[in-house]
């Protein structure tokens, strides 16, 4: 199956397995070639910490590299590959991510199969993990992987920024799975045993719908059939996960403000941004959103924090999956109300279409700067496509750019009337609360 893609070519999607794809992104200007599987489950919060300890054992270590000396001497031998793993939040799906990334075979010394190594440690890594004969993680490597687990989740109330929009979501979804964290509560991670972390391991090889991508410079056909091979080992009953339904208005306005011992008060508001499931409306949000408070250039940023000084830093973002868009700042406590008028202000001024055309060309910029270099490295063409893949869509970034640029001012102030505001979250100074 050579040259299954000519070099510089669109992706590739194949279907090599039961519920198994596998998509090729091929661009000559690298020297490596990057390999990672995407297995999708239900984002729940009962398993959720299973899931998120299930991707540090296998990164860690399989049967034929029971211990991460004998990995990472694996991984010397093969020029310094890397190997990690994760888990990722996309909607109600939870996806447990392995990724291998080395050189092209062309740049071997002695003339080893690059893609072929890289491609069967991942398979390694995946199908043979470091299981005793009870068929289940050492209590070890599990107790290790677990307190790490709980040391992650501790240390999120650190960075106070992330934290404010954690809550934000979490009040604003309650009951709605973008209300799960993907690693699990501390709870949850304190409770992962080696007999559930090896259930849910089963359970994803048997149920979960897979997607292999490949980007790169090299030849993907060997990787391909190693995958498939593998896949057909497994006895494989592939369950979808279904999209949760979105809300698309929001209904009486939530204020919620805790206190905690910050120097800077966090102002999150939330708001849900209607129905966006066709794509040109999708494209004329994403412009709002640019010109609203996605860029250096956008109202958010000129008017809230430069001209009026009303906080350190205040932008927009937006989650496709989960229909929310959040605007974040950075405030002084007393400030707040002040603030929050000026965010609500900016947004009526986008639905009257108050934007100059200067505005709308510095946004159409950012956002083709933003789509131009997401071909620059590996890793973020991957993030690119792994979201047009779970999303149902496969627009290339030169595809996105095309339809952006056709997005009218009428559509962009269409997009900001269909948004509500939900929730506003404020993080104030003071005495630990709640």
């Amino acid at each position: 199956m050579k040259g299954v893609i000519e070099m510089g070519s669109g992706p590739n999607r194949v279907l090599i397995g039961e519920g198994v794809w596998f998509t090729s992104i091929l661009d000559p200007k690298f020297k490596s070639n990057r390999i990672s599987v995407n297995l999708e489950a239900p984002l729940l919060e009962e398993t959720a910490a299973d899931m998120a300890v299930l991707s540090l054992l296998l990164r860690k270590a399989c049967r034929a590299y029971p211990n991460m000396t004998l990995l990472g001497s694996r991984l010397a031998e093969l020029y310094g590959a890397y190997l990690d793993g994760e888990v990722r939040k996309h909607g109600s799906k939870e996806i447990l991510n392995l990724t291998v990334q080395g050189i092209d075979d062309r740049f071997a010394l002695e003339g080893e199969n690059m893609i072929q190594d890289c491609a069967e440690l991942l398979c390694q890594t995946l199908f043979d993990p470091n299981f005793g004969e009870d068929g289940m993680f050492g209590e070890d490597d599990l107790r290790l992987e677990r307190q790490y687990l709980v040391d992650t989740i501790d240390a999120l109330v650190n960075d106070k920024r992330s934290y404010a929009i954690d809550r934000c979501v979490k009040v604003m979804c309650q009951g709605e799975p973008a209300a799960v964290s993907r690693y699990g509560t501390r709870e949850k991670a304190l409770a992962v045993t080696a007999w559930s972390a090896a259930e849910i391991y089963r359970r994803l090889l048997r149920t979960a719908r897979a997607e292999i991508l490949f980007i790169g410079c090299g030849d993907p056909s060997g990787a391909m059939e190693t995958f498939r091979r593998a896949f057909a080992q497994v006895s494989r009953e592939p369950e979808p996960v279904p999209d949760a339904p979105v809300k698309l208005a929001a209904g009486e306005v939530k204020e919620v403000t805790e206190a905690m011992d910050v120097v800077q008060g966090k102002l999150v508001m939330g708001f849900r941004v209607g129905d966006v499931s066709d794509r040109r409306q999708y494209n004329a949000l994403r412009m709002m959103l640019s010109v609203f408070g996605g860029s250096p250039f956008s109202r958010l940023f000129v008017y809230v924090r430069e001209k009026l000084s009303l906080c350190y830093y205040c932008a927009s973002r937006y989650d496709r999956p989960t229909g929310l868009m959040l605007v974040d700042s950075g405030v002084e406590f007393e400030k707040k109300e002040a603030a929050q008028r000026e965010i609500l202000n900016q947004l009526e001024a986008m639905r009257r279409g108050e934007f100059t055309g200067e505005e709308l060309s510095a946004a159409q910029l950012n956002m083709v700067n933003a789509f131009q270099t997401t071909g620059d490295s590996l890793g973020s063409l991957e993030g690119y496509y792994f979201n047009q893949i779970f999303s149902g869509w496969d627009k290339t970034p030169e595809e996105d750019i095309k339809d952006l640029l056709e997005v009218t001012r009428e559509e962009i102030m269409e997009a900001a009337r269909r948004v509500s505001l939900d929730t506003v979250y404020f993080l104030k100074g003071g005495e630990q609360n709640g």
